[in-house]
């Protein structure tokens, strides 16, 4: 679906209340008189304060502003919010208040072209993520067909390469419904050309097992090159093994192949 074929996007999302202000409210405090904002102040200012204070280090006087902008409709502090709630960034860490506040802003929906598009996707893939594990002792339980689903949406409706990564793991492995090898591998050639070293890899290592050894192993060297740090350590483990599997001559001319390869390359 094109972002022209409807005027605004909403996703479902299961079984938890919304009510955010209430439980992450808190004691509320007074913001600096030299501040310029108060409370009162409109919900673009308040965020604008939040922002910076956070950037400054004054997380509990980000967290306020973000919270009494986030009262107003301001979703850019709904979603500043939760990530803090998500990653303990200045609270107490709390998955459910974050996927409460991510819920709303996908209720809320996004209309086509809106500034707000970026935060409308980030909560489609934060809230999958949390229905892919689910949270211990709450009413988020594991759902897998609506994590899937969730992350089909952002990928085929906005392009998100984590997305279509992550959907094309789910149709690998046949999380949340049947598995699909071909509909994995288009996911990640999307994913790749979007910029995404670890759809390269696995693109690779799908390949590689189905046969295509010297062109496989080169896109997981390839990719194993290109990677940030945070996904060295499986990529290498990934591609040690293919690697450990070809023979001397094929490891030569997948080495020479995969310098020439890079993320946004045209060939699939």
């Amino acid at each position: 679906m094109l972002a022209g074929e409807f005027k605004s996007l909403r996703v479902a999302v299961l079984g938890v209340s919304l009510a955010v202000g209430a439980s992450t409210a808190g004691p509320a405090r007074a913001f600096d008189p030299g501040a310029g904002v108060s409370k009162e102040s409109g919900p673009f200012a308040l965020f604008k304060f939040g922002f910076s204070a956070y950037k400054n280090g004054r997380k509990d006087e980000a967290v306020e502003a973000y919270r009494y902008a986030a009262e107003k409709g301001h979703t850019g502090s709904r979603w500043a919010l939760a990530n803090m709630y998500a990653y303990g960034d200045g609270v107490t860490e709390n998955d459910l208040e974050a996927f409460k506040i991510y819920s709303e802003i996908a209720q809320q929906g996004v209309e086509p072209g809106s500034e707000d598009t970026g935060y409308f996707v980030n909560a489609l893939i934060s809230l999958a993520g949390y229905y892919r594990r689910g949270i211990p002792d709450s009413p988020v339980k594991v759902d897998l067909a609506q994590a899937r689903q969730l992350y089909f949406q952002a990928a085929s409706t906005f392009g998100v390469a984590e997305a279509q990564f992550q959907l094309a793991r789910m149709l690998l492995s046949g999380e949340g419904g049947t598995v699909n090898v071909q509909q994995a591998k288009k996911w990640l050639n999307r994913a790749r050309k979007n910029g995404h070293a670890g759809a390269m890899g696995v693109f690779g290592n799908v390949i590689f097992q189905e046969g295509q050894t010297v062109r496989g192993l080169a896109y997981m060297t390839a990719a194993l090159d290109q990677c940030s740090p945070k996904d060295r350590p499986w990529l290498q483990s990934m591609q040690e093994q293919a690697f450990s599997l070809a023979t001397e001559d094929d490891r030569r001319v997948a080495i020479t192949m995969s310098q020439n390869m890079h993320l946004q390359a045209d060939d699939d």
